[in-house]
């Protein structure tokens, strides 16, 4: 009896390898999925959303985003890509292949019989002597050399659908960051930068506008005006219609006096409201959506374009805290407390019709505390459109790095391929378990130049043997340039990304490396 006892507690030894196993596979098929779309010459992916919608995009974060992923494992690396994406914003397709490729190693390191704890541990240093190596061979910057900011934003834009218009989305990301960004700051605010999406024209429309942009249309029915010199700019919350009451009732009229009665307390109603607007000198008025009513009704708007004011109704909720910021004005919510106070000052408020659909544009904005500026994204379609919108945010965020950690490096797979060459060379000097892991993580970083190799159609054996002796030689820089399709200086070739972009990702792909090994069974609660 007590033979068989022994017996069943050993048998489950087998357990948490299995579970360790599969949960490696089923994350390194997540990482093998968006493998191909690494690099400029990566592919596309095109993702059918369950509401019905198409979309195409190389962005790692974004097709991770829209798989159905069921494993927890594999729901690991599609938060691992967004932690990225919210760290540096670039790079979250590599930071799922390097992760993908470490969990091999550690597969390999596993079958050698070695704990998993010792693995994750060693991994751990590992990543930190390799941000060590990346600070040590980047370029310090400073912000005010903007050809060498448009030089990285270009980099990121590379790999993407819109990689022909990097000659104008590029500047426009370093414009608008360097904009709204403070001297001496360490940190970026993206919120402060606004993209706005129009279909119509060609990507090549799209500008960057010192000022607001606004998506409504002017209100024309009333014969307002649709341009105004020296602007002064009202925003309200409340509504210029009759009031109501909050429950439904009905009023018998049965007398026509009585009835013009009616009429008549409305438009005094009315009447005082635009008044008092124009007494507080208000020229254009910005009116916010409204739920129960309508925010403003016929006879109001015909006040107001007697009264030479121009109106915008239907300005969405989540709008409000941009437009109050960047036009200095104050959201109003009820009449009484509409001063002159309260109001923003712009030099020009006009309707503009470009290539078929109509802007507002709000600009020469006076005495504003906190600079925004609009991006106004155009293109044919909407699928283009969202692209380029995804494409210039991740462009946004290289900026955001550099401002962040002023220092650049150069790109193509050059820094993976200098980080190994040091830990291995570095791995024998140690001894024991310790020696294998670091030699495991090292082989494993060269999945980045050999996946850019493949994706750009050529030898990654031949490619990576050539870096690897480059770099032996003293070319640090030696990276994979696909214009030249070989092994090229690619700091010269201009191809950068910000250094933050790499420590981070390695960083997270160790940690989550990390959290994936020390995991030994799963179970499932009610």
């Amino acid at each position: 009896m007590s033979a068989k006892v022994s017996n069943a507690t050993f048998k489950n030894k087998e357990k948490p390898q299995e579970v360790r196993k599969a949960n490696i596979i089923a994350a390194r098929a997540v990482a093998d999925a968006v493998r191909t779309s690494l690099g400029p010459k990566g592919m596309d992916k095109m993702i059918k959303t369950g509401k019905g919608e198409t979309i195409i995009s190389n962005d790692g974060h974004t097709i991770l985003r829209h798989m159905a992923v069921l494993h927890p494992a594999a729901k690991m690396l599609v938060d691992l890509s967004g932690a990225q994406d919210v760290e540096a914003g670039d790079g979250t397709t590599s930071v799922v292949v390097i992760t993908g490729a470490l969990l091999g190693a550690a597969e390999n390191l596993l079958n050698k019989g070695i704990h998993p704890t010792l693995i994750s541990e060693s991994f751990q240093k590992a990543a930190e002597r390799s941000c060590q190596i990346l600070l040590d061979m980047s370029h310090k910057i400073s912000l005010s050399d903007r050809e060498v900011l448009i030089k990285a934003a270009n980099t990121s834009l590379s790999s993407k659908i819109v990689a022909q218009h990097s000659s104008l989305l590029g500047p426009i990301a370093v414009d608008s960051v360097l904009k709204v960004v403070k001297p001496e700051a360490n940190n970026v605010d993206l919120n402060d930068i606004r993209l706005v999406k129009k279909v119509g024209g060609t990507i090549d429309d799209t500008e960057m506008i010192d000022g607001v942009v606004l998506t409504q249309n002017v209100i024309k029915s009333a014969g307002g005006p649709t341009r105004i010199e020296k602007a002064r700019i009202g925003l309200i919350q409340f509504q210029l219609s009759p009031p109501k009451p909050d429950m439904e009732n009905n009023i018998v009229v049965n007398d026509y006096r009585q009835m013009d009665k009616i009429l008549k307390e409305e438009r005094a109603y009315l009447l005082n409201i635009c008044k008092k607007i124009k007494k507080a000198k208000c020229n254009v008025l910005l009116i916010q959506k409204s739920i129960l009513r309508d925010a403003v009704n016929d006879l109001a708007l015909h006040f107001l374009s007697a009264l030479k004011i121009l109106v915008v109704k239907d300005i969405e909720r989540d709008e409000v805290e941009f437009i109050s910021k960047s036009l200095g004005c104050k959201p109003i919510a009820d009449v009484d407390s509409f001063t002159e106070a309260r109001l923003g000052v712009a030099d020009l408020v006009e309707e503009t019709e470009s290539s078929g659909s109509k802007i507002i544009k709000i600009t020469g904005v006076k005495n504003v505390t906190h600079p925004t500026v609009s991006v106004i994204c155009r293109g044919a379609n909407n699928m283009i459109l969202d692209e380029t919108e995804r494409s210039l945010h991740d462009a946004l965020c290289v900026i955001r790095c550099l401002v962040k950690e002023k220092a650049l490096i150069a790109g193509g797979g050059a820094p993976e391929i200098e980080v190994s060459r040091t830990l291995l060379k570095e791995a024998n000097k140690l001894s024991g378990v310790e020696q294998l892991c670091f030699r495991e993580f090292a082989l494993a970083l060269e999945v980045i130049p050999t996946t850019l190799a493949e994706n750009a159609g050529l030898n990654p054996i031949e490619i990576v043997t050539d870096l690897r002796n480059k770099h032996e030689l003293g070319e640090k820089e030696a990276g994979i340039s696909v214009r030249r399709s070989g092994a090229t200086n690619t700091y010269n070739e201009h191809v950068l990304q910000p250094v933050l972009v790499n420590t981070s990702a390695i960083t997270l792909a160790s940690e989550t490396v990390k959290s994936i090994l020390r995991i030994d069974d799963i179970a499932f609660s009610r």
